[in-house]
């Protein structure tokens, strides 16, 4: 594995885990040229292509990555490890490609992410639900944060009566 800092050929591996109920390895690597310390994923590669059909009725091929950089840019400035984030992507396509479907709305996908970034951070949830749902004003977001506390609330409630 090329070092993605001085661009050695020789990096050495540090840790190697499983990920993902073990469909995915995970590789925390450091090259012994500048010391840069980075992580690789290798998983199985699918020769079966999901397409995502767009809004407006454009197809194209599905992006995990395109998909992990959007949940991502929802996390931003929050503490949430990319493994986490990863591993949510992972779950999405898998089920993706357990729909048996090959192709699948973009809006499906959407759902689904908002679904997993509720999972792991209701402020990660919101900013993504902004851009996916394109709020266009305060009274959007002051709605979206009602559902999820009185969501929140409920569960607590849940919680409560169980005892």
């Amino acid at each position: 594995m090329r070092c993605p800092q001085c661009g050695a050929w020789e990096t050495r591996v540090l840790e190697t885990r499983t990920v993902s109920e073990g469909r995915v390895v995970r590789r925390r690597r450091e090259c012994p040229n500048c010391q840069k310390r980075f992580t690789t994923y290798e998983r199985f590669e699918e020769t079966q292509v999901l397409w995502v059909v767009k809004k407006g009725g454009r197809r194209e091929a599905f992006d995990r990555d395109k998909l992990l950089k959007g949940m991502a840019r929802a996390c931003e400035k929050l503490s949430i490890p990319l493994d986490v984030l990863e591993e949510a992507v992972t779950r999405i396509e898998n089920n993706l490609r357990s729909s048996g479907q090959n192709e699948i709305s973009s809006q499906i996908i959407g759902e689904m992410a908002m679904e997993e970034l509720r999972g792991i951070n209701k402020v990660a949830y919101v900013r993504f639900a902004s851009v996916y749902r394109e709020f266009t004003d305060v009274s959007s977001f002051i709605e979206e944060i009602k559902y999820i506390t009185d969501e929140m609330r409920r569960g607590e409630m849940d919680k409560s009566h169980e005892k």
